[in-house]
């Protein structure tokens, strides 16, 4: 009996009653919550940040679409000085022969338009000066290195954007550029004897235009030039205002067709006129026909390479410079980013109360 109440009281002690309840108790104290924390989680899942990103894109609204103002364009040609500070001889070089290239396809072409025209004089110079811009639209598009409106690249050097030796390599590369594409252009109008056209018009009207630039005085020569390259960095100053290639070419149309149904004399396109019109003059047919035009016989003295680099082409050069310079660039820096100078006066009083 001793042993059943033993075995009784032993298997009453061994019974792990309490150690299933703790058992339960471990199992209620299953982290049954942190299951729900995941759910929560992932109900905090960026939902709706993706429907922020969609939403995202609703800014264009915001754009500013009008043109650029004095300021900002000042800025802005300051910011392109220092890019083309950074450009290598033989990029501006060939930047150069490519503008050389498009402002004598322009002059061609304005040459071939105003060849034969029935309209009034002035109506004529102002049909020729519109086709004539198509040289500066290819220009300004294309990032060609333009001589004459590289001159606003001045207001940079004011700003220390770019060295004295850095600007006039850039500027003496860019000019010799444009000369080597505006004579690659004349050879390649001559071998494709555009002269002949409408029975020798086309020569004829190229050989006038040719022959009245040599015959300049050095003053005319210098004011027009002066006031032709004042217009072109107009141009330049405009175009920058634009945001877009259309606003681009709108802009270019009046300035540069203003200089050109004016007259005045710009550099690098009389480096397509003149040449062609020196290659030109030894054509009898192409010179009778420019005589049948002019009414009278015509003096071609003048029509040599020496009129052309002496006569015309130095005094231009200097009008240019000045007018792209001065009357653009210097003046442009000088309105809108030029130091502000502070002046304070302290006034003595000679006498105290």
């Amino acid at each position: 009996m001793a042993e059943k109440k033993t075995g009784k009281t032993a298997a009453k002690t061994s019974k792990p009653v309490k150690t299933a309840k703790t058992a339960k108790t471990t199992k209620a104290a299953k982290p049954v919550r942190t299951t729900k924390t995941v759910r929560k989680t992932k109900a905090a899942k960026p939902a709706r940040t993706t429907k922020t990103v969609v939403a995202a894109p609703e800014s264009p609204l915001s754009i500013d679409i009008d043109a650029y103002s004095p300021p900002q364009i000042a800025r802005r040609l300051d910011a392109v000085t220092g890019v083309k500070a950074k450009d290598s001889a033989i990029n501006t070089f060939l930047l150069g022969i490519n503008a050389g290239a498009f402002i004598a396809l322009g002059a061609q072409f304005a040459t071939l338009v105003i060849s034969d025209s029935g309209l009034h004089a002035g109506l004529t110079a102002v049909v020729g000066a519109i086709v004539f811009c198509l040289g500066l639209i290819m220009v300004v598009v294309g990032g060609a290195e333009l001589f004459t409106g590289n001159c606003m690249i001045f207001i940079g050097y004011m700003e220390k954007r770019i060295t004295t030796k850095k600007i006039f390599d850039h500027w003496t590369i860019s000019l010799i550029g444009n000369f080597v594409g505006s004579l690659l252009v004349v050879f390649c109008v001559y071998k494709a004897q555009q002269f002949s056209f409408y029975d020798y018009v086309v020569g004829g009207k190229a050989l006038l235009i040719a022959n009245k630039k040599v015959n300049l005085t050095f003053t005319n020569a210098f004011a027009k030039a002066v006031l032709c390259n004042a217009m072109v960095c107009m141009a330049v100053w405009v175009c920058f205002s634009a945001r877009n290639v259309a606003d681009k070419v709108m802009t270019l149309i009046f300035p540069i067709g203003g200089f050109v149904a004016s007259g005045f004399e710009h550099l690098v396109a009389n480096m397509y006129f003149i040449p062609m019109g020196i290659i030109l003059k030894s054509k009898p047919e192409v010179v009778a026909a420019a005589e049948k035009m002019a009414g009278k016989t015509l003096d071609f003295s003048n029509l040599t390479w020496k009129g052309f680099f002496v006569i015309n082409q130095f005094p231009v050069f200097i009008g240019n410079v000045v007018g792209g310079i001065v009357l653009a660039g210097l003046a442009f820096w000088f309105i809108y980013l030029r130091p502000k100078l502070n002046f304070s006066f302290t006034i003595k009083e000679d006498f105290k109360k």
